[in-house]
Parts: C-alpha cells; structure tokens; sequence
C-alpha cells in the first residue's frame, strides 16, 4: 500500500490495528444509572427494581442509584434511603455502589453532609448532584464549595447536569472544572453536556493536572467517548448492562465485534435520548418492559411519555443486540476494571 494513500483509503483496506490504537478502553470503569421502576398503582416497585440491581452487577458492570435517571430528584429522602436499602440487600454486603446526594432543606451543606452519611453509611459513594445554589458562583467559590461539601465524605464523584436534564443542573467553566481537580475527596465526575467538545476538554485538563481523576461521561449520544479516555456512568448503560459490558470486553481483547455492539448501542441511546430529553426515563421503562425485565413500562408521574410507537423500535433493537451477544463468550467477570474509587 503507498504510505501517501488517504487515510479513508488505507483504513478501508483493513487497519483494524490502527483502529485500537486510537481507543483506550483498558482504563474503562462502566457505571450503570440503575432506573427506577414502578407499579401501574403508582408505588415504587422494588422487586424488578432489585432484580435489575443485581443482573446488572452480575453483567460487570457497577451500580449507581437514587440518579435522575433512578428519578432521584423526584423521590423523598425517605423514598432515597429505602432505594439505598433495597440496593444493599440486592448486591450483598462487601460490594460498592455509588448513589446520587441531594440537598435537601434550607441548608445546603448541611443538607449535603446528611446525605452523604446516608450513603455511606450503606457502603456506597456519594455523587454529589447539583443545587441551585451552586448557579453563577465563580470558579474559586464553586471550588471551594466542592471542597466543603466533599469533606462530608471518604471519596465521593461530583456531577456536572446540562440544564436539558434538569433545571438544578449547570455546566461549569474550564476554569471551574480545572479548580475541581485540585479538590482531593472528589476522586471523579460525571459530565453530561451532550457535548464532544467539552467533554474532550475535560479530558485533557485532567490528562494535564490529574491523571488519576476519572471523567465519567454521561453523553448518551457519544457513548464512544470511553475510546478517548473517559469512563462512564450511563443511563443506556442501565438499559444494557450485559451489551455494554460484551462491548467493552471485546475492545479490550481486540475483537472486531465490539464495533458492532457499540453501534447497536449508541443506536438504542440515539432513540431513548433524543428530544424532549426527559422522556429518555420513560423510553428506558419501555425498553426494559419490552426485554420482560419489568412488568410494567410505568414512569412517575409528571414526567414526558414517549409514543406507544417506540415500542416497535425496541422490538427491532432488541433483535439485533441479542444477536451480537449471542456471537459473543460469556461475560467474564473477572476482568472487571478496578475503580478509582474503589476500596
């Protein structure tokens, strides 16, 4: 092949080499924003929930709960903790999990702090979700906050929301971001601008200043982003784990078909994401009714409804992705990547 050839060219004639050198999937940790299900009756259903807690750490992937995703914003403390409870029963004493901590009441700290002792007082890592009160502040000041908040724990990630998502969310500035990483509790955080660009400009402020910091994207219409160096804690992730978890085992090996499960993948997350974006919670309901994991596609009330129509499509993408796992080995559980937070 003539070395001057365009590079379209001679990764047409079969690279595939050239391909994984460019991907770095050997640091993925996988996360799965667990979702929530319900009862047509409008009560929290814990059985498919727990059910779906351990078939998803089963797959290798870990668990992240009480998430937008998990519909945390919309629950009571009280309905956070027993989700927490019902996630502790489900995956056994010794193994971590990370849940999502609000503040709750009139101050914030303090409202973090209890939070936070809640979920570790289950053995999990806090994720710290944003508040209002956060809005506007500049870089020093939201770094410090960060830092006040995160003394209330061991270790815990913090979460950067798009507004899309939820009106408590912001996208911080690079300054604010780069300010974050010097904040030593906070081990990682979980972007989710549905934005490339800042995504990678997170990456690479991380790569310069703190190498060790996990970015976890949460870009559900990018999930490729873990082959240029971010982990991740993804809704889709919740939906799939065992095809999330195929996929990142097949790069690791260096198996071609781990393009294809990724595409299969990002296919599903292009329809559960796409607008109005808050209606991805229920398209996840329907998608796991669909795969016979839940009894019910019944969301909370108040939020978006996808069609009825939709329906079809997850039939449709159901097929293929099972006809990729079933070209696969079994989940090898013993090549689960260590988290950074782990203890």
């Amino acid at each position: 092949m003539e070395t001057n050839a365009p590079l379209w060219f001679r990764w047409g004639m079969g690279s595939l080499a050239a391909a994984f050198d460019r991907l770095a999937p050997r640091r993925v940790h996988g996360i799965s924003a667990t979702l929530l299900p319900y009862t047509p009756a409008g009560a929290i259903d814990f059985e498919a929930f727990a059910a779906h807690v351990e078939r998803t750490h089963d797959a290798g992937l870990d668990v992240a709960v009480n998430m937008d995703t998990g519909f945390g914003d919309l629950l009571s403390p009280a309905e956070r903790a027993a989700v927490l409870d019902a996630t502790r029963a489900a995956l056994g004493a010794d193994v971590v999990f990370y849940a999502g901590a609000f503040a709750d009441g009139p101050d914030v700290l303090a409202g973090y702090h209890q939070a936070m002792a809640a979920i570790e007082a289950r053995g999990a890592v806090p994720v710290i979700i944003q508040h209002r009160a956060m809005h506007g502040l500049p870089a020093t000041d939201l770094a410090a906050l960060y830092a006040r908040i995160a003394d209330g724990a061991a270790r815990a990630l913090a979460f950067e929301l798009g507004p899309m998502f939820a009106p408590h969310g912001a996208i911080w500035d690079d300054d604010a971001f780069r300010r974050l990483l010097d904040v030593e509790r906070l081990v990682g955080a979980k972007h989710s601008s549905l934005d490339r660009g800042i995504e990678l400009r997170r990456l690479a402020a991380r790569d310069r200043h703190r190498p060790d910091f996990r970015v976890y994207t949460g870009n559900d219409l990018a999930i490729d982003m873990v082959a240029y160096g971010s982990d991740y804690l993804l809704a889709t992730a919740g939906c799939a784990p065992e095809a999330f978890a195929a996929r990142d085992r097949a790069w690791r090996q260096g198996a071609p078909i781990g393009f294809e499960l990724n595409d299969a993948l990002q296919a599903l997350a292009t329809v559960l994401h796409r607008d109005p974006i808050d209606g991805a919670r229920h398209g996840a309901l329907q998608w796991l009714h669909v795969r016979g994991l839940v009894e019910h596609a019944s969301p909370v009330p108040g939020i978006t409804l996808r069609p009825e129509s939709d329906v079809e499509l997850y039939r449709e993408l159901r097929t293929r992705i099972e006809t990729l796992l079933a070209s696969t080995d079994a989940p090898d559980l013993a090549v689960r990547p260590p988290a950074v937070t782990a203890s």
